[in-house]
């Protein structure tokens, strides 16, 4: 459960990346479904860490723990900050700062996954 749940966070991350882009380079600035669909990703970072400390709880393998931890931790706190700043910013660049985080979380759930197979 622990991949899939990193799959969907990294794929609707993208694709909110993507989606900040196309509003990037249109010269538009965060709209309504923006930050629902932010706060999709923040309900998915979420539910990752509350799979991921209990799988880091429950298991036998050799596991670097705090690296996962802090991984996850994170994960949690990019699409806030950056949605803060995305917002506090009003020229077009607002929905830059939203595409790098999102890129961010997509990267970073990636190598969480890594980090936990080893």
């Amino acid at each position: 459960m622990f991949d899939s749940v990193a799959f969907a966070v990294t794929m609707l991350s993208g694709a909110v990346a993507v989606w900040a882009a196309w509003k990037t380079i249109r010269h538009t600035r965060i709209s309504d479904a923006m930050f629902y669909a932010i706060a999709a990703v923040e309900v998915g970072t979420l539910l990752l860490l509350v799979i991921g400390v209990a799988a880091l709880a429950s298991t036998d393998r050799q596991v670097p723990g705090a690296l996962l931890v802090s991984y996850l931790i994170t994960l949690v706190l990019v699409p806030p900050a950056m949605l803060i700043w995305g917002v506090a910013e009003k020229s077009r660049w607002g929905t830059g700062v939203i595409l790098i985080g999102m890129w961010t979380v997509s990267v970073m759930s990636i190598r969480v996954v890594q980090v936990w197979h080893g």
